[in-house]
């Protein structure tokens, strides 16, 4: 029997950097508040709740629509300053918005919730308390404080 040696080989297992981590989360939860809001409308009378001007319980005002927009652009905006802003502020900022979120993220299963947004609300905190995590667990490095 002839046996061939084969050398093992393993994948390489690259370290991606903490402020990719908190983009790449930020991006999945956005992506998952976009598709939650989509498949509303596949929900009985959603549509028509939409065009008799209501949310849940909230009217369709101008107010309303610039609250929920402003809403929707703290976590699209968090993609950017994850990559953009320095090591000490990015860490914070995740931290404080991620924390503030998870409760935001908890009060839209107020009223009705399907099986769906149930599901989204725990997918949407986990990658919350991720990003809590990545941010709390900064690394760190060493300051020598040796004079030359």
């Amino acid at each position: 029997m002839d046996t061939q040696y084969t050398p093992q080989s393993a994948l390489e297992d690259i370290k991606i950097n903490v402020k990719l981590k908190l983009a790449s989360l930020w991006a999945s939860l956005m992506f998952l508040y976009i598709y939650i809001d989509y498949f509303h409308f596949y929900m009985p009378n959603k549509i028509a709740d939409i065009q008799k001007g209501r949310v849940f319980v909230f009217d369709i005002t101008q107010g309303f629509l610039l609250a929920a927009f402003c809403s929707m652009t703290i976590p699209a905006l968090m993609i950017f300053f994850s990559v953009s802003l320095s090591a000490k502020v990015n860490r914070w900022t995740n931290i404080i918005v991620a924390t503030i979120f998870i409760p935001f993220t908890l009060f839209n299963l107020a009223g009705e919730a399907w099986m769906h947004m149930v599901l989204a609300a725990i997918v949407e905190v986990a990658l919350l308390c991720l990003i809590v995590h990545y941010a709390w667990k900064w690394p760190r490095i060493e300051i020598s404080n040796k004079k030359s």
